[in-house]
C-alpha cells in the first residue's frame, strides 16, 4: 500500500485536476455534435488522461533527478529520497506510455495514429529546460492536447471550438508554471536551467506570466463568442478569469510564499468551476 502511495507521489495524481477538467468540456463538446454518449469511449478517455500524464510526470521525476537532489526543495521527491529506484520509475513510464497507446488505439484510428505524437510532446517536455527557457509553453502545449484530443475520441474529426479551450490550457498552464518556477530561479542560475524566471528575472517573468493569463482569458471569451455559447457559461468565464486574477495578487516579486496557495489551489478551483458551468450550460 505504502508502495501505490509513493508511486501516486512521484506523479501528483491529484494535478491531474489541472486538464482533466478540460478534457471532459472537450469530451461535452463532442456529445453536442449529436453523437451519442459511449461509457466505453468517456473511460478509455480518462485512462488516456491518467496514463498521459503519470508517463510524463514519472519521466521528468527520472530525467532530472540528479537535479533534484540537489535541490533543498525537491531532494524529498521519491527518486532522491530513495523510496523509488530510478529503473522501476522508469519502468513506470514504459508501462504507462505503452497503456496509454493500446487505450487510444480502442478509440478510434485518428487517436491512435496521433498517439505517438501526443506522447513525444508530453515527455519531451522534460529534456526542454536544458536548452530553453520556452520549456513552460512546451508544458503548456502537452496539457493543451486533452480538450482537443478528448473531442477527437468522439467524432474523429478537428474543430475550432475545442481549439478555442486547448489555446486556453496553453496559455493558462504556461502563465502558471512560469510562476511556479520562480521558487527554482537561483537554483536554476547555479545548475544552468533554463526558464523564464532565469532570462527574465522575478518581476518580468510575473510581467510575462500575467501576459499568458490575459491570452487564455481572451481564449475563453473567444470560444464564448464563437460558439454563441449559454449565458451560464459567461458566469463560468467570470469566475475563471476572477480566480486567475487572483492568483496573481497572492503572488509578488517581494514575496513568493503563496505560490503553492496560487498554483495548487486557485488553479484547481479554476479549472473545475469553469468545466462545470462550461458542459451545463452546453446543455441547456
Amino acid at each position: 500500500m505504502d508502495k501505490i502511495k509513493h508511486y501516486f507521489s512521484l506523479v501528483k495524481f491529484s494535478h491531474t485536476i489541472f486538464a482533466l477538467p478540460f478534457a471532459m468540456i472537450g469530451f461535452a463538446l463532442a456529445l453536442k455534435t449529436n453523437k451519442p454518449f459511449e461509457l466505453k469511449v468517456f473511460v478509455l478517455v480518462v485512462l488516456c488522461m491518467v496514463f498521459a500524464r503519470s508517463a510524463a510526470m514519472a519521466f521528468n521525476r527520472y530525467i532530472d533527478r540528479h537535479f533534484d537532489k540537489l535541490n533543498p526543495r525537491t531532494a524529498v521527491r521519491e527518486i532522491p529520497a530513495g523510496t523509488i529506484h530510478p529503473k522501476h520509475a522508469l519502468s513506470f513510464v514504459i508501462i504507462n506510455s505503452l497503456l496509454f497507446i493500446v487505450s487510444t488505439y480502442f478509440i478510434n484510428s485518428i487517436c491512435f495514429y496521433l498517439s505517438p505524437v501526443a506522447l513525444f510532446v508530453v515527455l519531451f517536455y522534460s529534456y526542454t529546460k536544458r536548452f530553453t527557457p520556452l520549456c513552460h509553453l512546451v508544458l503548456g502545449v502537452g496539457l493543451a492536447l486533452a480538450p482537443i484530443g478528448a473531442y477527437l475520441a468522439v467524432t474523429g474529426v478537428f474543430n475550432w471550438l475545442p481549439l478555442f479551450f486547448s489555446f486556453t490550457v496553453l496559455f493558462w498552464v504556461s502563465g502558471f508554471d512560469i510562476m511556479y518556477a520562480l521558487q527554482d530561479e537561483d537554483f536554476d542560475k547555479e545548475n544552468k536551467l533554463k526558464s523564464i524566471p532565469v532570462l527574465l528575472g522575478t518581476k518580468n517573468a510575473l510581467l510575462f506570466s500575467r501576459l499568458l493569463h490575459i491570452c487564455s482569458i481572451a481564449c475563453v471569451v473567444a470560444a464564448g463568442l464563437y460558439g454563441q455559447l449559454h449565458v451560464l457559461y459567461w458566469i463560468g468565464v467570470a469566475g475563471f478569469s476572477g480566480l486567475i486574477v487572483f492568483q496573481h495578487t497572492l503572488v509578488k516579486p517581494t514575496d513568493l510564499s503563496k505560490i503553492n496557495l496560487a498554483f495548487f489551489t486557485t488553479n484547481g478551483i479554476a479549472s473545475v468551476l469553469f468545466a462545470v458551468f462550461t458542459i451545463v450550460s452546453l446543455f441547456i
